[in-house]
């Protein structure tokens, strides 16, 4: 098996699989297990080789996907990860400049990001309101 991130020096390597329509998420021996929850978060499903105790482990997209849909949940991943301070490659193959760009917005958006809140300031009345009345 080849590891491209390996081979590249990368964080994540993401690219269609030789032979296949499958896109797939290499990430180097060894990748901090917080690489691969990121992945995973980021809805990529996480295979090992061989089970237990492996050497080797990457992640796909969801083969139940769409080839639509996978190339948009790739894209989406490769903002967070590069916010998250990894080196990402993404083939050609598979990189959309605007879904890269839309994701990008996503990631930036007001929601995401809650404005600071201004404290109310502290006033005291000098003498009781009135309780109100309902008929």
């Amino acid at each position: 098996m080849v590891n491209l991130a390996d081979e590249y020096g990368t964080d994540v390597e993401i690219h269609i699989k030789a032979l296949t329509t499958t896109i797939h998420a290499d990430t180097p021996t060894g990748a901090p297990s917080s690489l691969h929850d990121l992945l995973e978060q980021l809805g990529l499903e996480r295979h090992e080789y061989p089970a237990g105790k492996p050497l080797y482990i990457w992640h796909t997209v969801p083969d139940h996907f769409g080839a639509e849909e996978q190339k948009r949940l790739a894209n989406r991943a490769i903002p967070a990860l590069l916010l998250a301070g990894y080196t990402v490659n993404c083939d050609p193959e598979v990189f959309d400049e605007a879904l890269y760009q839309q994701a990008v917005r996503r990631l930036r958006a007001p929601a995401a990001r809650p404005a600071p809140q201004q404290p109310v300031p502290a006033s005291s009345p000098s003498r009781p309101a009135p309780a109100r009345r309902t008929p």
